[in-house]
């Protein structure tokens, strides 16, 4: 199979960003940036006053999005296409943390979390493929880039964020497996942003605590508790990156002219986790490779070498 993300992309000079939860964080520094080059922005945010940081001009546009509206996602789309005949790259980043022990969490919180996470992105995505195939060549550009802001806690879990990791896992093997779907002629390319750590209010007004704590898990001692203190101390945020950084290096991802590929890791806690998951995991393939090749027929990889 040829996978569309095994081409270079080459973004448009003029390129048109749709970028969702800009009130904010990487958000509001990704469209700052955007601002400063000779590309096009579509600043979007769940109350147009949020994004006042922003310039007023021809090149941008803003406007009002509620991630979990499916109306809003169409209006906001068909605005931007109406108002510079395109889309080059979409950008996912609206979304929050839940974080509190899984066994007290309420269903309505729950699933919230995945509604704006994860069903955001599904919906604006899909809405935004058919514009890059289909309306974006009119205008003389084939194709366009999805990045959807995963977190290095899209690939391994943390203590007291079960429904966070869920939405960023399912966010990661959703945007893989979409990614592989799309033929290599439509010049389409999407793309897991995995931030580590970052200096914006992922840790303060964007963590939601869940509405109880169950009472099992009151010893400070316990993870979840070591994780949350740790989240709230100053001190343990202040080596964390800067979110200017952070959007800097993913727009070198989306404009260095290369392939762009299915995750990108960005702050050294993010490639450090992951490299260490990467070597555990190795490890235990090894450990019990007889027992795993003990199962089935030898020759069943042969049957699936196509996926590779």
């Amino acid at each position: 199979m040829d996978a569309p993300n095994t081409k270079p992309y080459h973004l448009p000079p003029d390129a048109v960003w749709f970028i969702t939860g800009c009130s904010s964080g990487i958000g509001q520094s990704l469209a700052e940036l955007i601002t400063k080059t000779s590309n096009r922005l579509v600043a979007t945010a769940r109350k147009l006053s949020a994004l006042s940081s922003l310039p007023d001009n021809d090149r941008v546009l803003k406007l009002e999005l509620d991630v979990t509206s499916i109306p809003g996602i169409e209006a906001a789309l068909q605005a931007t296409v109406e108002k510079f005949g395109r889309i080059d790259v979409v950008v996912n980043n609206a979304g929050y943390s839940l974080v509190g022990d899984t066994e007290g969490a309420e269903d309505q919180e729950s699933r919230a979390v995945l509604d704006t996470n994860f069903w955001g992105m599904v919906d604006v995505t899909k809405r935004a493929l058919g514009i890059m195939r289909d309306v974006n060549p009119k205008t003389g550009q084939q194709g366009g880039v999805i990045l959807n802001l995963s977190s290095m806690g899209g690939w391994s879990g943390f203590p007291g964020g079960s429904f966070y990791h869920a939405s960023k896992f399912a966010m990661e093997g959703w945007t893989e497996a979409v990614a592989k779907e799309l033929p290599a002629s439509w010049n389409i390319h999407l793309c897991n942003i995995e931030p580590g750590g970052v200096k914006t209010n992922f840790a303060t007004s964007s963590l939601k605590p869940m509405a109880k704590r169950h009472p099992a898990y009151a010893d400070p001692s316990y993870p979840t508790n070591v994780l949350l203190a740790y989240m709230e101390s100053e001190g343990g945020r202040s080596l964390w990156s800067e979110p200017n950084d952070l959007a800097a290096a993913m727009y070198r991802v989306v404009s260095r002219g290369q392939r762009i590929p299915i995750r990108v890791p960005l702050g050294p806690d993010a490639w450090g986790m992951i490299a260490k998951d990467l070597e555990d995991t190795e490890k235990d393939l090894e450990d019990l490779k007889d027992i795993s090749l003990s199962v089935g027929d030898p020759k069943q990889l042969e049957t699936i070498n196509f996926l590779k």
